[in-house]
Order: C-alpha cells, then structure tokens, then sequence
C-alpha cells in the first residue's frame, strides 16, 4: 500500500473517532481502540481534563451574565436609540443563548453551573450618552473575545474547544458592529487577541 493510499483511509477513521458527527467514541474507547495499555491513567487524565474544562466553561458561564447584565443596564438606561437599543436587545439575546449552552455543557460533564451575581460593578455613573453605553458595551465584548480566544487552547475535549470559537466569533462580530456604531473601524487589527 502507497503512503497516499495509507493516509486516504487513514484520515476518515481520524476524523470519524475525533469528531464523530452524531456517533462521539468515549476516550476509553479511542483508547481501547489504538491499543492503549495504561487504562487506568488515561481515565485518570480524562477525569482531570474534564476538570479543567468544567472550571473554563463555568468562568465563561460567569463572563457571559455579566454581559447579560450589562446589556440590561444599557437597556434600561433611557439613552440609546431605538435601533441601538434593538441591537442591544438582539446581543443580549445571543448572550443568553451562549449561557444556556455553557450550562447544559457543564452539567452533561458532571459539574454545576455557577449561577449569575447578585449585582455587578458597572461604571453606571459614566454613562452619560448613548456613546458611552456602546463605548462600554464594546469593551465588554472586545474583553468576551479575548477570553475566549485565551481558553480555546485550553480545553481538554476539542468539541468545546470548537464551541468556544463559536461563541468567540460571535463575540468578536458584536465587537465590530458596536465599534462601527461608535465611528470606528470596525475590524481594527487582522487578528483577534
């Protein structure tokens, strides 16, 4: 057999046991499957990983109520204009569906969602126009994106990794339209960091 006729058939049962569409394989029985002899210290380093990856998804969790509420607050404010405020409307929304997710992904891991904060520490008083709630609100995403794009490597099981490029995409989407809205360029750099 060719190298090139190895790696076509090589590469679909790769991509079949690491992204395995609806039919996922346990790690166990990726490793059951290469051979693995050291069952035991590869569960003990899935056991840690997911771990690690609850912790992550839960300080997304808590990133993502912040930003729930802080588009309350600019919601709430009486200064944005109808069509800001439907934008901002529409991001909180998108915010709420990110923390759905994230809370669905930590209890199938086991763990238990942290809840949102009683109060949040807002600079309400600088909100004085409807520019400084846009100005704030892109901070808040710029600092969303930048999160995310810091805890992608991080993750252990790469389809959270991939949700969380996800979720860092839209993100980085609110960040321009906001930076748009306040006259900026909206994609200031070609990367995201």
């Amino acid at each position: 057999m060719t190298e090139i006729q190895a790696t076509s058939i090589i590469a679909p049962r790769r991509t079949l046991l690491l992204r395995g569409g609806q039919a996922l394989l346990s790690a166990s029985a990726i490793a059951i499957l290469a051979g693995c002899e050291n069952m035991a210290a590869t569960h003990a380093a899935n056991a840690a990983s997911t771990e690690d990856d609850v912790q992550i998804l839960n300080t997304a969790l808590g990133l993502e109520y912040e930003g729930i509420a802080a588009y309350q607050v600019g919601a709430e404010s009486g200064l944005l204009s109808k069509p800001v405020l439907d934008i901002a409307v529409a991001f909180q929304g998108h915010h709420k569906e990110h923390a759905t997710a994230l809370t669905d992904a930590v209890r199938k891991l086991g763990g238990k969602p942290v809840t949102p904060m009683a109060s949040y520490e807002f600079p309400v008083d600088q909100l004085k126009s409807e520019t400084d709630v846009i100005r704030f609100a892109a901070g808040l995403e710029q600092g969303a994106a930048s999160a995310y794009y810091g805890a992608i490597p991080a993750f252990g099981n790469r389809d959270l990794a991939q949700a969380a490029a996800s979720i860092m995409a839209d993100e980085a989407m609110h960040w321009a339209v906001l930076r748009h809205a306040l006259g900026e360029n909206p994609v200031p750099s070609a990367f995201v960091s």
